[in-house]
């Protein structure tokens, strides 16, 4: 275990074997998001975006909450000038402009997951969230609007209907209604945690072939973000790297010789 980077009340960093931890870190603000914290977020999604060392990222929070969204306080000031407009030198967490991310990503969810947080977790790849997790888009209960992907996630993932149901009145609906929206992978209960669980999952992501997992990834994104026809049209040119790679080569000899492969990334 090493810890590369941890700074008190923004987001703290960890590296697990080719596992990053990137953990939310505000827990006397119950993790709502100011200007510091979004920031301070983006910068360790792309310092994992840049280490070809690591495979796959757990995001978390610490504390009792994941996140009770934003905090409006801080925050309304600066809304109006682009808080939320990424350039491209940053990964932007919430993935709506700017850099997007192109290594996997699981989000662990306990206790408030509002607003902002479910932004996050719909941009992120897996979902894993305690059975008594609340949740909550409540912006147009404070006069605003969502703004980090869920008028477009949430519908895509949920249906309109369904979708509408929270998005227009803020209502607070549990784990198992967002599990039934297609908003969360996995409902866990106290026998483990989502964090322990979300690990699991890094382990066998960052156990396979890191560059086949990059290209199903950007080709998965293409698909959901523009259309299966762009994705399709890039297929080959996706494939064809990836079959004269060594880490083909390595998976070809362990399957034949009945063992792990053993992936280098090239």
């Amino acid at each position: 275990m090493n810890t590369v980077k941890q700074q008190q009340g923004k987001v703290s960093r960890e590296i697990r074997g080719s596992v990053f931890l990137i953990g939310l870190d505000r827990p006397h603000k119950r993790n709502a998001f100011d200007s510091h914290m979004i920031h301070d977020l983006s910068w360790a999604l792309t310092e994992y975006d840049e280490n070809p060392a690591l495979r796959c990222a757990v995001l978390f929070a610490h504390g009792e909450h994941f996140t009770a969204g934003l905090d409006l306080i801080e925050l309304q000031p600066k809304l109006a000038d682009g808080v939320f407009n990424f350039t491209d030198d940053l990964v932007n967490p919430w993935g709506t402009v700017g850099r997007q991310r192109s290594k996997p990503l699981i989000t662990a969810i306990q206790g408030y997951c509002y607003t902002a947080g479910i932004e996050l977790m719909l941009n992120s790849d897996i979902v894993i969230a305690h059975a008594e997790s609340q949740f909550a888009q409540i912006e147009v209960q404070r006069g605003i609007m969502p703004f980090g992907g869920a008028t477009a996630r949430f519908v895509q993932a949920a249906g309109w209907v369904k979708a509408m149901r929270y998005l227009l009145t803020g209502d607070f609906f549990d784990s198992a209604t967002a599990y039934d929206m297609n908003l969360i992978t996995e409902v866990v209960h106290d026998e483990i945690s989502p964090l322990q669980r979300a690990l699991e999952l890094a382990q066998s992501i960052a156990s396979a072939a890191p560059l086949a997992v990059q290209a199903t990834l950007q080709s998965a994104q293409c698909a959901f973000l523009n259309s299966p026809e762009m994705a399709f049209a890039q297929l080959q040119n996706q494939l064809t790297p990836l079959l004269n790679s060594a880490d083909a080569k390595e998976g070809a000899f362990a399957m034949l010789e009945r063992r792990k492969p053993k992936f280098s990334g090239q």
